[in-house]
C-alpha cells in the first residue's frame, strides 16, 4: 500500500516515520496542493491531484474544518484512506473506530469505545470505557478521556486536558466544535462551539 500525508507540517512530519513503519519507506509520500517540491525529511512531495493511483489517504492536519475540506476532496477523488496506528498503542478491549485515525505512540483506547472518522490522538493520550467519541475529533497529547464521556464533531481538546468520567446512561458530553484548553479539567458538559480553560473548566472571557 502507498500513503499519501496530506500536508507537510508539523504534525505531517511526526507522523511520517509511522507510516514508514507501516508501509515501507518507498511507499510514503506528502501530498499538498501547491504541487511537487522538495523532499521533506528524505520523503517526496507530491501535488494531491498527482498522487500515484492506489494511494491511500491520511489526513495529517490538526485543524477539523481543513481536514472536513481535504476530506471531501479526496472522496470526490475516489480516494480510499487509511488509519496510521503506531506499533505502541495499546488497545485494552473491543472497540469501533472509524477511518482515517492517527493513533500516534502510546496512545491507550480500553473497552467499548465507539470513535467516527479522521479521529486523531498524539502522544500519551488516552480514551477509557464506554466512550462515544464523533468525527474530526483532535486530542493533543496527554489528553485524559474517562470512561462515559460523549464528545462529538470537530472538538480539539489541547495537550494535557483531562475529562472528569460520566455514569452510565449520564455521560459528560463535550458540544460540536467546542475547544478545551491546554490543562484544562473539565468536570461538567461543555456546550456547542464553547471555549473552555483552567481547573475547573469555564469558559474562556473574550
Amino acid at each position: 500500500m502507498r500513503i499519501g500525508l496530506c500536508g507537510t507540517g508539523g504534525f505531517a512530519r511526526e507522523v511520517a516515520p509511522l507510516a514508514v513503519a507501516q508501509a515501507g519507506v518507498d511507499s510514503v509520500c506528502f501530498l499538498t496542493l501547491e504541487g511537487a517540491g522538495p523532499t521533506v525529511n528524505g520523503l517526496p512531495v507530491l501535488k494531491q491531484d498527482e498522487a500515484p493511483a492506489g494511494t491511500a489517504i491520511s489526513i495529517t492536519i490538526a485543524d477539523a474544518g481543513q481536514r472536513r475540506r481535504v476530506d471531501a476532496d479526496m472522496q470526490a477523488a475516489g480516494r480510499p484512506f487509511v488509519s496510521i496506528v503506531a506499533a505502541t498503542c495499546v488497545f485494552r478491549g473491543p472497540s469501533e473506530i472509524g477511518e482515517g485515525a492517527i493513533l500516534c505512540d502510546h496512545v491507550v483506547i480500553t473497552a467499548n469505545v465507539v470513535i467516527g472518522r479522521h479521529f486523531q490522538a498524539n502522544l500519551y493520550s488516552y480514551v477509557a470505557h464506554d466512550c462515544v467519541i464523533g468525527d474530526f475529533v483532535t486530542l493533543a497529547p496527554r489528553v485524559c478521556v474517562n470512561g462515559n464521556t460523549v464528545i462529538e464533531d470537530d472538538v480539539y481538546l489541547g495537550t494535557g486536558a483531562v475529562l472528569k468520567q460520566g455514569a452510565p446512561g449520564k455521560p459528560l458530553r463535550i458540544g460540536r466544535g467546542a475547544v478545551i484548553g491546554m490543562g484544562a479539567v473539565v468536570t461538567r458538559d461543555v456546550p456547542p462551539g464553547a471555549v473552555v480553560v483552567g481547573n475547573p473548566a469555564r469558559p474562556l472571557d473574550r
